[in-house]
């Protein structure tokens, strides 16, 4: 067991964690960032991104997290993979417990968990994620510019996914296990009013069918709920659209969560309820789930933390 004392402990090596680790080990903090149990994050499922600042050609997404991995040990940031279980926010320093029994106090602490897709749950589904399986159509849907693709839900996320893909895909199928929408009636009728969208009602995903060399995604394998008859459909992509949830399990009646689980913070900050703990990228954002975005929210947590130090000094 080893101990780690640090005035800024950062859990969660997403952008919003590592840039947090930049801007906090630039202003001398000497911060301690541990990996958790997805190093890099969602990023690293991600084939090519094309739409983070600075690169003007398509970059893998694993690709870009390893850079800002290295970055960040360039800078000063101590990174230690491993995984918090365990936390105690009732005083300061705060105490945390990691998975390989290693105790780490922070005088300030930045929560950067991130969020974790909700998935079918289908071996299948799990081979072609990142070869033509995709939990986010702003990220991935450029890709599919002249094809077909197949989005599942039935919410307000799949529906704006749906629509949003009509812009790149020649068509595109929503596939629903009910026979009505659960999205707001608004967005439910531009979707039933575009020419380039199909429902398919009552149905669900069985299999995601694609080649093995190379791995790409080429149709799937559907299911009618009602009567149990199975379809295939030609896609070149599928966008898993049933939600995300948080990755606060551990944070818990320790800190203030909204009802779907994301951790609050102050209007414009990443303050939380607790003085000296900051919450950064898309655990508390339910709504944009960018990398940019999770960036600078880790940017904002940073120079927080710090402002927070300065004004504590003898806290």
């Amino acid at each position: 067991m080893a101990e780690y004392k640090t005035p800024v402990l950062i859990i969660g090596s997403g952008p919003a964690g590592y840039t947090a680790g930049i801007y906090a080990a630039r202003a001398g903090l000497k911060p301690v960032l541990v990996s958790g149990e997805q190093i890099g994050g969602q990023l690293t499922i991600t084939t090519d991104v094309e739409n983070f600042p600075g690169f003007p050609t398509p970059i893998a997404g694993s690709e870009l997290m390893h850079n800002m991995r290295v970055q960040a040990h360039n800078v000063g940031v101590q990174i230690i993979d491993d995984k918090i279980v365990e936390i105690d926010f009732s005083r300061r320093p705060f105490e945390c417990n990691s998975e390989n029994h290693n105790l780490f106090c922070g005088d300030t602490v930045i929560i950067a968990t991130g969020a974790s897709a909700r998935w079918l749950g289908l071996p299948s589904e799990k081979k072609f994620r990142g070869f033509g399986v995709s939990g986010c159509a702003t990220c991935d849907g450029f890709f599919y510019r002249n094809r077909n693709v197949a989005v599942v839900g039935g919410g307000n996320t799949a529906v704006e996914e749906a629509i949003y893909l009509t812009n790149f895909a020649n068509s595109v199928t929503l596939i629903h296990r009910r026979d009505s929408l659960r999205a707001d009636k608004t967005m439910q009728k531009r979707l039933l009013e575009n020419p380039k969208i199909t429902v398919e009602w009552d149905s669900v995903v069985e299999e995601v069918l694609g080649t093995e060399t190379p791995l790409n995604v080429t149709g799937l394998k559907i299911k009618n709920v009602k009567n149990d008859q199975c379809k295939t459909l030609k896609v070149d992509g599928v966008f898993i659209a049933i939600g995300h949830h948080p990755n606060t399990e551990i944070f818990k009646g320790q800190i203030n969560l909204d009802d779907n689980g994301y951790i609050k913070t102050e209007p414009n900050s990443c303050k939380t309820n607790i003085p000296g703990v900051f919450a950064a990228g898309d655990v508390k954002d339910p709504q944009f789930r960018q990398a940019v975005i999770a960036a600078g929210s880790g940017c904002v947590a940073a120079l927080e933390a710090d402002k927070f130090l300065t004004e504590n000094k003898n806290g």
